[in-house]
């Protein structure tokens, strides 16, 4: 895009129409393409607010994208021509401002035609950006009501892979919850000072002991993190390592371990923890978060898979790699990147993983599986498929007061699956399942 002066707000505008653009035409992590910006990119040199803004338009764009689509077709005569580049995104930013945001219309407006104007593709259609974004200003509520956007929101084969799982209804409430902006989730490494990091930081204590904090802004600020008495864990997140029960002084292993939340929360339990990871950055990142809380952990590169440590451990917890469909409230990306091809490709990597897992697992000992997917494929089929060719293991039922007392996230067999639309008033919670696997002595 060319470099004029510019009005205050054209480059969060320009800029969720580049990150659109990297996540939805280059396939790019959402969070990735924005720190990408963030550094060296549009976003590098202006305010905290517009960058703020700018991941809000894109976010907003990608959680409604089915919605916008529709409704940028209804308003258009023909497709828009592949040589209109990035108008397409700028026109979606603008609806989101428009319907969801509820952004002024004359800054929605005249800032994203001013943004077209000023990109080489989109300045031959800044006529047609000016009429659509107008029509959507007077007719686009009336539009709405017209349309189902749950339905229209969601890809077909996470619906239908979600209507079949959960039913209807509760997909549904599934979409509903990836609609909101989440709250900002942190686990307390002294649980004795739970209360108090509550009161100053404004937090609710949800039932499992996790702090929620509504409109945090940025975390680096928060009191508490630079003295590293917490770190950034979703309440789902949290709940795999509590299955291990008292792990103070006892050795647990922990798979697949970056970026660490867990590993945090097993170190700050007083276990000794063994985290692995394949991937060498991933772990120095787990390392750097460890030393900010003053935990340690033994760190290993290796795969997860092919691990020959020599030994074998009394409780093991694998977090396997996954779609992570279950994560779409954070990360709004997730549902346009990953496909039927993706969930099977991890499936067949899980069961590998599981298998080793197991292996690795003593005789008496627990072993934890979890993902953060809502797909069946990669949590309740596989423990069964499991089950079925492993007869020295079995479920170890989770219990209601090991949860808070949520038993809405336990299921008949005894395992978590958490949803997004659990704790609904308190603002939800990332989709889990978690199984908790005894192995016979």
């Amino acid at each position: 895009m060319n470099r004029k002066s510019e009005e205050p707000g054209l480059a969060a505008r320009e800029g969720a129409a580049i990150l659109l653009t990297a996540v939805l035409k280059e396939k790019q992590a959402f969070d990735d393409a924005l720190a990408a910006e963030a550094s060296g990119g549009r976003l590098a040199r202006v305010e905290p607010r517009d960058r703020a803004f700018a991941r809000a338009i894109a976010a907003t764009a990608l959680r409604r994208l089915g919605t916008i689509d529709r409704l940028i077709t209804d308003c258009l005569d023909k497709e828009l021509p592949k040589r209109a580049g990035v108008t397409q995104n700028i026109l979606r930013g603008g609806a989101a401002e428009l319907l969801f945001l509820r952004v002024a219309a004359h800054a929605a407006v005249g800032m994203n035609v001013e943004a077209a104007g000023r990109d080489d593709a989109g300045r031959h259609f800044k006529a047609l950006v000016n009429a659509v974004l107008r029509r959507l200003t007077r007719e686009g509520d009336a539009m709405l009501d017209s349309l189902d956007t749950e339905r229209l929101d969601t890809p077909d084969w996470l619906w239908e892979s979600w209507v079949a799982a959960y039913g209807e209804e509760t997909t549904r409430r599934i979409v509903r919850a990836h609609y909101e902006n989440p709250p900002l989730d942190i686990s307390v490494k002294d649980a004795s000072a739970r209360a108090k990091w509550a009161e100053e930081l404004g937090a609710q204590v949800l039932p499992t002991g996790t702090l929620r904090i509504e409109d945090a802004g940025r975390v680096e600020e928060l009191p508490g993190f630079a003295e590293g008495a917490w770190w950034v864990q979703d309440v789902a997140a949290a709940l795999p390592a509590k299955l291990l029960g008292n792990v103070k002084g006892r050795e647990v292993l922990d798979l697949c371990a970056a970026p660490g939340g867990k590993t945090a929360e097993l170190a700050a339990m007083g276990a000794r923890v063994t985290a692995l990871d394949r991937s060498k950055p991933r772990l120095e990142r787990l390392k750097q978060n460890l030393a900010r809380l003053d935990l340690t952990a033994e760190t290993i590169v290796a795969d997860a898979g092919t691990f020959e440590p020599g030994r074998q451990w009394d409780a093991v917890l694998l977090d396997a790699p996954c779609t992570a469909t279950g994560t779409a409230r954070r990360h709004p990306d997730v549902t346009r990147l990953k496909s039927p091809a993706d969930r099977d490709k991890l499936a067949r990597l899980q069961e590998r993983l599981l298998t080793h897992a197991a292996a690795l697992t003593a005789p008496g000992g627990t072993l934890v599986y979890c993902t953060c997917s809502l797909e069946p494929e990669e949590g309740v089929k596989q423990i069964e498929a499991f089950l079925a060719a492993q007869d020295d293991f079995a479920r170890a039922r989770v219990m209601p007061e090991e949860v808070g007392g949520m038993a809405e996230i336990i299921t008949t067999d005894g395992d978590i699956r958490s949803l997004p639309s659990h704790l609904a008033i308190e603002g939800g919670m990332d989709g889990f399942f978690v199984v908790r696997l005894k192995r016979n002595k």
